[in-house]
């Protein structure tokens, strides 16, 4: 995962104290580096390295363009200059930041230096007017818990942002002719969203593979892996169809600028290669590049979304919701033909056959259990949402494939959005709280969010540091 940089312009207005100000603006400086962020500064604009005038904006902007910020922090040092604060969020387009560090109380004159309090209500309401989004973190101090959640927080709702307007996916042939539920609109993803698709044919890949055989050094390196990792129960040489097709689409995703890709799993890629492409969908997955199944393009948005939420520190696992659980009301079976990266199972994976077909190729482990995300990114008639919410792992029966059995607040809730919609029988799981920053993200990428569970107020009081 790449690292992401924020342009860190401190503010302040004439009337209130600048010495207070440049102290505040150093010390914001200095916690920023002690908890390793990156951030391009403005200390070389003018001689306190704050922002307060046009002039200054404009050349700070110009900066910030240039490193190519993924996000925009402004500490409100003392008041702030509420309108240069906007200008420079305008300019730039990405998420913004707003904070301001508690004030001191009144000294033995009653004089206050910053009152950064009352500027963060005149920057917020100015922000409006310019209609730009931005992300409130609490007016708290520099020592305070909230202000390191808030901006490890930000960072990866900056993260999100920043994967969803770079995304590219590689769609592997069309979806199988009975999925009509993975249908997408790719015009529509692309004026709304800039998501781009490269499609390409199942011939293309299955001309990689045989060219990745012929090479064979990446392949072998494969092969190890799988051995070392797996209890294998197929041929060597479904094993070896297996590595080749992990190296072909990974030098697919890469020839094509991809970050995710979306495959028909079945029927036409079996009677070519005569494998499932689940374990080298998970070998994949376990890289940092997502595939999903049954060229689910919204499910290969969606793993992109949750990864990028999670900051890459943990694998997302592509699922059908399947059936209840026989003894929990509020349970349900998470599962797939065979395609979980292995990082996110409980015990070793089997490499072996799928339940419902009859070639090799798909991986069998359960998953962990503990608290997992679930969202799915779905759309139709022109209008999108982002379901998400909460679950924890649950004991249940063994099934085949790779499996969860999980528990959800209210199963029938969650069961009624489903049919409704405008979501399918897919979802996307991680096992990380995520809610809160995909929540935010959905602000700067006119997503709207759905929480299956009415914790609205809760995620909010959250992100407002409570």
């Amino acid at each position: 995962m790449s690292k992401i940089r924020i342009g860190f312009a401190p503010t302040r207005r004439s009337i209130f104290s600048a010495p207070d100000a440049i102290k505040y603006g150093n010390l914001t400086r200095d916690k920023l580096k002690e908890m390793d962020v990156e951030f391009v500064d403005i200390t070389d604009i003018n001689e306190e390295g704050l922002l307060y005038n046009d002039e200054d904006m404009k050349k700070v902007a110009e900066k910030f363009k240039a490193a190519k910020v993924d996000g925009l922090f402004i500490p409100h040092c003392n008041f702030g200059t509420e309108y240069i604060c906007a200008r420079l969020a305008k300019e730039l387009n990405v998420p913004v930041l707003l904070w301001g560090p508690r004030d001191e109380r009144p000294d033995e004159k009653g004089i206050r230096l910053r009152d950064s309090q009352c500027g963060l209500f005149a920057t917020g309401k100015v922000l409006r007017r310019f209609q730009i989004p931005f992300t409130y973190l609490t007016n708290c101090r520099l020592s305070d818990p909230e202000f390191d959640r808030g901006v490890k927080d930000f960072l990866a709702v900056c993260n999100v942002v920043k994967t969803f307007r770079n995304t590219r996916i590689l769609q592997i042939s069309t979806r199988p002719f009975d999925f009509w539920t993975t249908m997408c609109n790719e015009g529509e993803l692309l004026e709304r969203f800039n998501i781009q698709l490269s499609p390409i044919p199942m011939p293309e890949l299955t001309y990689a593979v045989k060219a990745a055989k012929e090479e064979g050094s990446e392949v072998a390196k494969v092969i190890t892996y799988i051995k070392e990792n797996m209890n294998v129960q197929i041929k060597d040489a479904d094993v070896e169809n297996v590595a080749a097709m992990t190296v072909a689409m990974k030098g697919l995703a890469a020839q094509y600028g991809c970050n995710a890709i979306a495959i028909q799993c079945w029927n036409c890629l079996q009677s070519e290669l005569g494998i499932m492409p689940c374990a080298a969908n998970s070998l994949l997955t376990d890289l940092g590049i997502p595939v999903v199944c049954e060229t689910d393009i919204h499910g290969a948005i969606t793993s992109l979304l949750v990864e990028a939420a999670g900051m890459g520190e943990t694998r997302s696992f592509f699922a059908d919701w399947t059936v209840r659980h026989p003894d929990n009301e509020n349970g349900e079976l998470l599962q797939h033909c065979g395609p979980w990266p292995i990082s996110v199972a409980r015990e070793k994976v089997t490499l072996g056959y799928p339940l419902a077909f009859e070639h090799p190729g798909a991986l069998e482990a359960e998953a962990k259990h503990g608290d997992v995300t679930l969202c799915r990114f779905d759309g139709d008639n022109g209008e999108y949402s982002l379901l998400l919410g909460n679950a924890k792992g649950i004991d249940g029966p063994y099934t085949k494939g790779t499996y969860l059995w999980v528990e959800v607040e209210n199963w029938k809730r969650l069961e009624d959005k489903l049919v409704c919609g405008p979501y399918i029988h897919h979802c996307v799981g991680i096992h990380k709280d995520i809610v809160p920053v995909l929540y935010e993200a959905c602000k700067y990428i006119n997503v709207k969010p759905d929480l299956y569970d009415p914790i609205e107020e809760k995620v909010k009081a959250y992100i407002r540091g409570e």
